[in-house]
């Protein structure tokens, strides 16, 4: 995804266990809450919170239990970007209603404008969604 050059960019969270998923939906509402985009509707800062949830969870469970979450403010609408020490992209599996997940990952390409993943050079992967205003 392009950053533009006016963003406003905060590192929301340093997740370190599913307890924590919390933390970070509550570090998102008060993110957009300081943002004070008039425009933005309870609906897509619902979706904003829901995918930093599904994004950190995870990341948690599939990515070595870890994860910092970024959020950046842009023109075209706000960056979600959680990354964590695996190398394995998330991947589309048919969801599983006894329990054991499959939803999160295309919900999270159906509410975002754009997803991507992006190897680090440190090692792992940083998974990022543009959401609309």
């Amino acid at each position: 995804m392009n950053t533009m050059t006016n963003t406003m960019a905060e590192s929301v969270a340093t997740v370190r266990s599913v307890v924590l998923v919390a933390d970070a939906r509550r570090a998102a509402r008060a993110f957009l809450e300081r943002l004070r985009r008039p425009s933005m509707t309870a609906e897509a800062a619902d979706n904003v919170v829901l995918v930093v949830s599904e994004l950190v969870t995870n990341a948690l469970r599939h990515g070595g239990g870890s994860c910092t979450v970024e959020l950046t403010a842009q023109v075209e609408g706000l960056e979600v970007a959680v990354h964590d020490a695996s190398p394995h992209a998330p991947r589309t599996r048919t969801p599983d209603m006894g329990g054991a997940g499959g939803f999160g990952w295309a919900m999270v390409n159906r509410l975002a404008r754009a997803t991507a993943v992006t190897r680090r050079a440190s090692g792992g992967k940083t998974v990022s969604a543009l959401l609309a205003w």
